[in-house]
């Protein structure tokens, strides 16, 4: 009977369809390393030959990580270039356990958020925005620039903001922005633009912390002036 290749198989059980739909961690290692080979050979699929690759290493990465580009040669369907993307594929899986998990930042204050955005900020000369999304403990999930050349409220697009925040499954959310004249007292425009993102956050049950406006050297909270 033909072997069927990866491409003729049901969609869900493809590995590139899979991992998308259910993650990475749903593959198995044949799996994984059929997506990095990308084909087999005439005779078997990727995974086919990356599973009878692994059986041959007792199904233990870490011998697979031993063996030579001229081993693994050996199987057809695999030449070097595939041999050296496999090899690749195992030191980095080695040298991420060497390394510690990034620390988040915690960002719990209006000078916390000061001393994060400051150095990107000081020497601007016209205006930029950023929102910092965070989990409940304020510890920092990502920070994205949202406008640069001018913060009004039609300058920014509440949207995008409550979209970043819900694809990063944030639960705190602060913005930022500089005022390149040096003077830390919000504007109407800034005024107007935290009321929308505030109405915009209790919507989406998203804990708005806070709008800092960052100059060189002092900040304006809006938060810790008692208007949030």
């Amino acid at each position: 009977m033909e072997k069927l290749s990866i491409n003729q198989w049901a969609e869900e059980d493809r590995p590139r369809e899979k991992l998308m739909r259910l993650g990475a961690e749903a593959l198995s290692n044949a799996e994984l390393l059929a997506i990095l080979i990308g084909s087999g050979s005439p005779k078997e699929s990727a995974v086919s030959l990356m599973q009878r690759v692994l059986s041959d290493c007792d199904n233990n990465l870490n011998t697979l990580g031993k063996r030579s580009i001229h081993e693994l040669m050996e199987y057809n369907g695999v030449g070097d270039a595939k041999a050296i993307t496999i090899l690749a594929a195992c030191e980095l899986g080695k040298r991420r356990q060497l390394e510690k998990a990034a620390e988040r930042k915690d960002i719990g204050t209006a000078m916390d958020i000061y001393n994060l955005v400051h150095p990107k900020m000081q020497d601007l000369d016209v205006e930029e925005a950023w929102v910092l999304l965070m989990n409940q403990n304020h510890k920092l999930i990502k920070s994205l620039r949202i406008s640069h050349g001018g913060i009004t409220e039609t300058a920014v697009d509440v949207r995008v903001i409550m979209k970043e925040a819900i694809l990063a499954n944030a639960t705190v959310l602060a913005l930022c922005h500089n005022h390149p004249s040096n003077n830390p007292r919000p504007s109407k425009d800034d005024d107007r633009l935290t009321q929308r993102v505030k109405n915009a956050c209790e919507l989406m049950r998203i804990y708005f912390m806070d709008h800092v406006i960052v100059t060189d050297g002092k900040y304006y909270s809006y938060y810790e002036q008692g208007r949030l």
